[in-house]
């Protein structure tokens, strides 16, 4: 029986961000050598909406029904597919609810999270992903369809605000393994007199783009990220005060809203 370093939780509403986020998650395990688990709530509310009691108990038994042929058809094909272990389940309850219990029983060492349109987005994200963010301590990753990560290829791996936490870790020498050289950096910075620039940091093999803090940095960033082929980016959640670079809960907000690449948001 195979052991596996870790666990990781896929949440999903099983639309069409469901294929990003579980071949998000099958390139993370195989880096890493987790087993996946896949859940999906629904609300009763969106299942059940006729006052009839038997139509309402039929309709329930074949949402269920279809839900659980759904999770089962998506898991059995990517565990054949990329000979990976998936687990598949589902409730129907409140949604915080029922994810917390998830996270309780299962105890994940990450969480993946399918990211919205960037048109539906608003500050932050919706409000699963802010519940998470302040639930779950463990490493989370927020899905991209924009350049999104494909199992058993290697990476290009950013690194946001000279995040360094989640490089302190046994996590971070297995995903190092399947990153293209060299790493990128992306440092934003209050100071008016900064300028736009690259610096080639050869003690720690990484390349580094600096920005002005203005109005236009997060488009100018989205440019740079999308020039160079970023899969991930590495984000610190805990807040910076050190120097002069911009608040890390602040920019966190702003790179989840904009920035439409798959995140990895380090432990709190």
């Amino acid at each position: 029986m195979e052991t596996y370093k870790y666990k990781i939780l896929v949440l999903s509403d099983l639309k069409k961000t469901v294929d990003t986020a579980l071949k998000s998650s099958v390139s993370l395990a195989k880096m890493v050598n987790a087993e996946i688990a896949l859940f999906h709530v629904k609300k009763h509310i969106d299942v059940v909406k006729r006052d009839n009691q038997f139509t309402a108990m039929r309709t329930l038994n074949e949402e269920h029904n279809n839900t659980k042929k759904t999770i089962d058809a998506l898991v059995k094909d990517y565990s054949k597919t990329y000979n990976v272990k998936i687990n598949g389940s589902y409730e129907f309850g409140n949604v915080k609810e029922e994810i917390q219990k998830q996270i309780e029983h299962y105890k994940p060492d990450i969480i993946v999270l399918g990211q919205r349109d960037s048109s539906s987005f608003k500050l932050i994200g919706d409000s699963i992903t802010r519940f998470i963010l302040k639930k779950f301590k463990g490493i989370i990753m927020i899905s991209s369809n924009e350049n999104a990560l494909v199992p058993n290829e290697k990476m290009t791996l950013g690194v946001l605000n000279g995040s360094n936490k989640i490089f302190n870790t046994e996590f971070s020498n297995d995903i190092i393994t399947h990153t293209k050289a060299p790493l990128k950096s992306f440092r934003i910075l209050n100071s008016q007199n900064e300028t736009t620039n690259t610096t080639e940091l050869k003690e720690t093999k990484m390349v580094e783009y600096v920005f002005d803090q203005n109005d236009n940095t997060m488009t100018t960033l989205s440019s740079y990220l999308q020039k160079n082929n970023i899969n991930l980016l590495c984000v610190d959640r805990t807040t910076s005060k050190t120097n002069n670079t911009i608040n890390a809960e602040t920019s966190l907000k702003e790179v989840v809203s904009k920035l439409n690449v798959s995140l990895l948001v380090s432990e709190a």
